[in-house]
């Protein structure tokens, strides 16, 4: 183990094989979240590498919310909440409100972002750009395989060093973005 990291289980880099439920565990997922937010969430997509076929992945689903404004926070909280997702108040990003799965239930992270936002838009973008673009989805699992062995037990630590990866496959997708015009479909819920 690393100097200085915390080991706990539910907190280890466990890179899975891709699973096909994934995408039918989103729509469960987001047709719930529909449900609950209404008109607050003008966008609930899935997002991340579980939404990207035959990626490997940690097997957490990452759904994206887009709302008008990031405040007041509780427009989309206590629906949320009421969902069964808990508010992580002390993260650090504030580009994004974020929110995890109750205790026991699957690992879900659902980031709140404001709609038209870089950030939102980049999600969008990189999940597009992988799904039309097999040769870098590939080589972005292999990187994220190794790192998950090299960084086991140090989450931040393989976030940190997938950077340049995701920053190079950003840069491809902006390239394509400009020569293809994309833009983001219909939302996934």
């Amino acid at each position: 183990m690393k100097r200085g990291v915390t080991h706990r289980m539910a907190d280890r880099v466990v890179m899975a094989a891709y699973d096909p439920e994934w995408p039918a565990r989103f729509r469960r997922l987001g047709e719930r979240l529909r449900s609950a937010l209404g008109d607050a969430a003008l966008r609930i997509d899935h997002i991340g590498s579980t939404a990207v076929p035959g990626l490997a992945a940690k097997p957490i689903v990452d759904i994206q919310i887009s709302v008008a404004a990031l405040e007041p926070v509780e427009a989309f909280r206590r629906p949320l909440e009421s969902a069964g997702y808990l508010w992580r108040a002390d993260n650090p990003d504030r580009t994004k409100r974020y929110f995890r799965e109750s205790p026991g239930a699957p690992r879900t992270h659902i980031h709140v972002r404001r709609a038209g936002s870089w950030a939102e838009q980049v999600a969008l973008l990189f999940r597009d750009y992988l799904r039309g673009h097999p040769n870098d989805a590939h080589r972005y699992a292999e990187v994220k395989r190794a790192l998950a062995a090299e960084y086991t037990d140090d989450r931040q630590g393989y976030t940190d060093a997938k950077s340049d990866t995701i920053w190079s496959i950003l840069w491809s997708a902006d390239r394509w973005s400009q020569v293809s015009g994309w833009r983001p479909g219909p939302s996934d819920a």
